[in-house]
């Protein structure tokens, strides 16, 4: 018989936030991307986001060389799109076997490690908007996640698996970036448009 084991109190996202703060130069490129982004969004730009890049990272390595050359292509197309790197920091599982990404597993032929792993996740996206310039997206697959890098995601996303969550739900209606729907894996479009519907209203 199993049972949960509690291991440790993660520190609560201020906590980690104020121990891997963002430059004051960082937090006014992020503001003008969002606002960029906004603008797109609200009919203001003719120019379209483009969402792009792996399902997963979990290699600092290979993310920041992939968000290198995106931010090489988006002073090529600055005047048509605005580029947003996925950097998908979480790995939803089907059947719950394997890898489960870059939070749980900062190094993957070692024991799981949650506070290693947020902190892990908060340096990859900081290091993607000091190298490049360029703000992320990522998948909210734990909603909790969210506030830890809350001041550095310029898009969030809601998966397949969750879409139609309520605590995904509730929590993506308090986001103040764009936060995209996907329709779950049976394909039933009419869960995204709920949820999308679920996301637009206020909730407690």
């Amino acid at each position: 018989m199993k049972n949960m084991n509690f291991r440790r109190k993660l520190p609560v996202p201020k906590e980690i936030k104020e121990q891997y703060p963002l430059t004051e130069e960082l937090c006014r490129v992020k503001q003008d991307r969002d606002a960029a982004i906004a603008d797109v969004f609200t009919g203001k730009s003719d120019r379209m986001v483009l969402v792009i890049g792996p399902c997963s990272a979990d290699r600092e390595d290979a993310v920041l060389d992939y968000c290198e050359r995106l931010a090489g292509l988006q002073e090529k197309v600055e005047d048509r799109l605005i580029l947003i790197p996925r950097v998908y920091t979480n790995k939803p599982r089907t059947t719950g076997d394997g890898y489960k990404g870059l939070l749980h597993q900062p190094n993957p032929e070692k024991d799981s490690d949650m506070l290693e792993g947020v902190v892990a996740i908060r340096r990859l996206h900081t290091k993607v908007l000091a190298q490049t310039g360029l703000s992320t997206a990522d998948e909210m697959l734990y909603p909790d996640n969210y506030r830890y890098l809350s001041d550095l995601l310029s898009y969030v996303a809601v998966g397949a698996r969750s879409v139609e969550n309520q605590e995904h739900r509730l929590t993506a209606s308090g986001i103040a970036v764009p936060v995209g729907m996907k329709n779950p894996t049976s394909g039933d479009i009419s869960v995204m448009l709920n949820s999308v519907m679920a996301a637009q209203h206020e909730h407690m």
